[in-house]
This record gives structure tokens, sequence and C-alpha cells, in this order.
């Protein structure tokens, strides 16, 4: 079942650990390809170092402050494409990163699998018909961890366990 509207209107704590364990899945024309997310992160707001809406609304983190289920996918390092899911209220910038899925061990290489770029930034994944994420009522244990990559960040935002993980 396609995850509604209210799943990603919460907080972005309660969507990351939530989201572990869910279908990923995109379309291209007629190839459909889907993949278990195994691995989030939570970024909340301009109050969190390590969220790119600290500085403020930019022309790049202007996704985060859109509604939920906004997909906000950029670049980094000018190589790999990552995407987010927008949570909670409008102009409250949170968002969860997909960090991993199985068979794609990194936020690059999923979206690699799955074919996403710079087209699907400000899609809304809850009526797109490009991608979307389903429930398949599968449950798993999630364990946390902090957050990786972040060493821009204060060291007490680095060190919080937003990272929620696919423990099997």
């Amino acid at each position: 079942m396609r995850l509604a509207y209210e799943f990603y209107h919460r907080d972005c704590l309660t969507v990351a650990r939530e989201l572990v364990g869910k279908l990923l899945i995109t379309k291209k024309g007629a190839d459909e390809k889907c993949l278990r997310i195994t691995e989030t992160e939570a970024y909340f707001g301009e109050n969190d170092t390590a969220c790119h809406a600290h500085k403020g609304r930019t022309k790049r983190s202007e996704a985060l402050y859109m509604d939920a289920g906004t997909v906000y996918v950029y670049l980094c390092y000018g190589i790999h494409h990552l995407m987010n899911v927008i949570t909670g209220d409008i102009d409250d910038p949170q968002g969860v990163l997909i960090r991993a899925c199985e068979n794609a061990k990194g936020p690059g290489i999923l979206t690699k699998k799955l074919g996403i770029d710079m087209s699907f930034n400000r899609r809304d994944i809850i009526t797109d018909d490009l991608i979307r994420i389903e429930d398949d009522g599968s449950a798993f244990n999630i364990k946390t961890a902090p957050r990786v990559g972040i060493g821009y960040a204060s060291k007490e935002d680095q060190e919080k366990p937003w990272r929620f993980i696919l423990d099997r």
C-alpha cells in the first residue's frame, strides 16, 4: 500500500524510523524498479547544524521548506544524487535521507540503481507516477546510530542517534 500524506506529515524522527523496511519504487516508461529501504537519517530543521536548512532558506534547501511528501534531491560532491523525503509542516524544514537499500549500500548507489536524478527533485512522492514508497506489511527490528558524513556539523549534532538501520 502506498504511503499517504499523513505518514509524512509528522516529525522527521518518527518518519525516519518508520521508513526503514518500506519499499522505494521508481518508474521510467515501462521499467519499474523497487528496493527495500534499510537505512535512513533524520535532519531536523534550522537548529540542526547537519541539516541543509541550518543556514536558512537557499535555492538548494528550498525543497526542505515544502509540504510533507516532497522529494528533495541534491548533488553531493558534484557526483552523487542523494534523496530525501520532506516531513512535518510547510516552512518547518525537516527531512529524511534515504541512506541505503537492500543491494544498494549507500545513498548515491541507491539513487543510481533506481534512476533517481535531479528530475525527481520537488516531486510529490504521495501522488507522483514516477516515484513512491509502499508498505508491504513486513515488520523489522530497527537499531539506531549516530549520523555519518556530517563532519561540518557540531559535535553534539554528529553524536545524535538519528540514523535508523534495519537490524536483521
